[in-house]
C-alpha cells in the first residue's frame, strides 16, 4: 500500500483483530471504516490467490464505508457493526452492483432486485458489505462426487491451513474470514455447511435455531431446513453478527419466533465460569466409528479441559438415531419445489427460470459445467415438486421425530444432560433436521496441523447457554489458531 501508516497497520495489527478492537480504534479517532475496507481489500488481493475464497468485491464498498465515517462524525453509531466490513455467501441476494448465483456459472449475470432480509439487516446495522464468497456450487448439492468448495463460477476454495477439507459449503465464507479478508461473513447451513468449514477453518461458527434469521431473498435447497448464520475469529465477533441477523421478518412467518430475541442482551452470556455445574451429554454413536485416531485424542483433551472448567461429562449417551436413519428424502423432494420458486421470481432479466433451465445450461456447457456431473440435480428434478409425495411426506415426519421429539429432546431429559457435546461437525444434520441450533468453538490443531473445533448443540432457541458455554470454553483454551 502507499499510504505508510496503513501498510504498518495492515501488516502489524490488523490480523486478528476483533470486532469491538476495531470499534475501540474508530471511536478514539485512530481508523476509519474506509480505511478498514482498504486494508481488507489489499488482503484479498495479496491472499486470496492462496484460498480462492472471494467471489467479487463490492464496488461501493469504499463509498459506503465514507458514508458509515460520515454518520459516526455526526454522532450516529447504528449498531457494534457500524462501520465493519462483512462479506456474505454467494447464494444471498444484494441488491446492488454484484451477481448472485450460487457458485453457478448459469448465475453469472444474475442481480437480484433486493436484498435479502439478513443482508438488509447487515446494512441497517451499519456493516459494510464487502463482497460475496464462493460457495459449493447449488450449496453441495449439485453432484455427490464434487469436492468442498468447488463452484464452476468461482472455481476450488482451498483451506489456509494447508492440504485440508475446506469444508461445505460456506467454504468461501470461512477460509476468508480464517485467512484475514474480513472481520465475519454469513454462511447459511442446511446440513452442516456452516459447523463444518468453521471447524475447518478455526472459526466460531453459529447455526441458528429455525426461526430466528430469515430466509427470505437466500437461493434455497430446503426450506425445512435451510438458516443462514454467522462465521467469525471469536464468539463475540460470531454474537455480534448474529443479532444484526435476528429479526422478524414478514415475508418469512417462522421468524415471528425471533421476535423475543430483536434487541436481546447477549452480552450478558460472556461468562468465563459459564461451564461450571453444566452438563453435556456425549452420544459416541453419531462419531465413534468415524473419527479418526487424531481426532479422538484431540475430543478427549477438550473432555478434560471442560472438566477443569467445572463441567460434567454424561459420556456415550444414546441419542436413538443416527444421521444414516434421517437421509436424503426430504432435501431432494424440496429443493426442486423451492429452487424453481426462487428462480421463477427472480430478475425478469434472468433467463434461467427453474431447474429445468439449470440442467440444460449444465449440459449444452458441460466442459466448464459438468467436472462432477449433476446426478443431485438431476435426481432431484425427477421429483414431482408438489410436495404431495408419500415418500416426502413420511420422510418429513420420520425425520423431524427421529431428530427432535425421540433425538435431541428426549436424549437431554433422560440424561439429566443441558446440551449435548461432539468433535468437529459430526451429527450435525441431526440438529439440522430437528431445526436446532449448533455452535462450534476452535480446540487447536491436531499433529497434521488440521483444524480441529467442539460443537455445543442444544434445544430449540436455547442459543443464550449454548453461546454462554462456547464463550467460557473459548476463554479457558484460546483454541483459535491463525493459519
Amino acid at each position: 500500500m502507499h499510504h505508510k501508516k496503513l501498510e504498518d497497520y495492515r501488516r502489524e495489527r490488523l490480523d486478528e483483530m476483533s470486532i469491538k478492537e476495531l470499534q475501540q480504534e474508530m471511536v478514539e479517532g485512530k481508523l476509519t471504516a474506509e480505511e478498514l475496507v482498504l486494508m481488507y481489500k489489499e488482503n484479498i488481493s495479496l491472499r486470496d490467490q492462496n484460498t480462492n475464497a472471494v467471489l467479487e468485491i463490492n464496488p461501493d464498498a469504499l463509498q459506503i464505508a465514507q458514508a458509515r465515517d460520515f454518520e459516526r462524525s455526526q454522532g450516529r453509531v447504528r449498531s457494534p457493526l457500524h462501520g465493519i466490513p462483512i462479506l456474505v455467501k454467494d447464494n444471498m441476494d444484494t441488491n446492488d452492483k454484484m451477481h448472485t448465483s450460487a457458485g453457478s456459472l448459469a448465475l453469472k449475470d444474475h442481480y437480484a432486485l433486493q436484498d435479502a432480509h439478513v443482508v438488509k439487516k447487515l446494512r441497517e446495522a451499519g456493516a459494510v458489505i464487502l463482497g460475496k464468497t464462493n460457495i459449493t456450487e447449488w450449496a453441495n448439492f449439485m453432484s455427490d462426487k464434487m469436492t468442498n468448495g468447488y463452484s464452476s463460477r468461482g472455481g476450488q476454495v482451498k483451506n489456509p491451513y494447508g492440504a485440508f477439507d475446506v469444508g461445505g459449503s460456506s467454504s468461501g465464507s470461512a477460509a476468508a474470514v480464517a485467512s484475514n479478508l474480513a472481520v465475519a461473513a454469513l454462511g447459511t447451513e442446511t446440513s452442516g455447511s456452516i459447523i463444518n468449514p468453521a471447524s475447518q477453518n478455526s472459526l466460531v461458527g453459529i447455526k441458528p435455531t429455525m426461526g430466528l434469521a430469515s430466509r427470505s431473498g437466500i437461493i434455497p435447497l430446503s426450506h425445512t431446513q435451510d438458516i443462514p448464520g454467522p462465521l467469525a475469529r471469536t464468539v463475540e465477533d460470531a454474537v455480534a453478527v448474529f443479532a444484526a441477523i435476528i429479526g422478524h421478518d414478514p415475508e418469512d412467518e417462522i421468524t415471528v419466533y425471533a421476535e423475543p430475541f430483536e434487541d436481546y442482551a447477549w452480552e450478558q452470556h460472556f461468562n468465563k465460569d459459564g461451564l461450571n455445574g453444566i452438563r453435556f451429554g456425549v452420544p459416541r454413536n453419531l462419531f465413534d466409528e468415524k473419527i479418526s485416531a487424531e481426532e479422538r485424542e484431540a475430543f478427549e483433551g477438550a473432555l478434560e479441559k471442560l472438566r477443569e472448567c467445572g463441567a460434567e461429562i454424561v459420556d456415550n449417551i444414546d441419542l436413538g438415531a443416527s444421521q444414516e436413519d434421517l437421509g436424503f428424502a426430504v432435501l431432494l423432494h424440496e429443493f426442486k419445489a423451492d429452487l424453481n420458486d426462487y428462480l421463477a421470481r427472480s430478475n425478469p432479466e434472468n433467463p434461467i427460470r427453474s431447474l429445468d433451465d439449470v440442467i440444460a445450461f449444465n449440459n449444452e456447457h458441460s466442459d466448464r459445467m459438468l467436472k462432477f456431473g449433476q446426478n443431485l440435480l438431476e435426481q432431484t428434478n425427477s421429483m414431482t415438486g408438489k410436495l404431495t409425495e408419500r415418500e416426502y411426506v413420511e420422510a418429513l415426519e420420520r425425520n423431524r421425530f427421529l431428530a427432535a421429539e425421540q433425538g435431541i429432546r428426549a436424549t437431554l431429559k433422560e440424561a439429566g444432560a443441558d446440551a449435548l457435546l461432539l468433535p468437529k461437525d459430526y451429527g450435525c444434520n441431526i440438529a439440522a433436521a430437528a431445526g436446532f441450533p449448533s455452535v462450534t468453538v476452535p480446540f487447536g490443531l491436531t499433529e497434521t496441523q488440521e483444524p480441529f473445533s467442539i460443537t455445543f448443540t442444544g434445544k430449540a432457541f436455547s442459543e443464550p447457554v449454548l453461546i454462554e458455554y462456547a464463550y467460557a470454553f473459548e476463554q479457558a483454551v484460546q483454541g483459535r489458531r491463525k493459519p
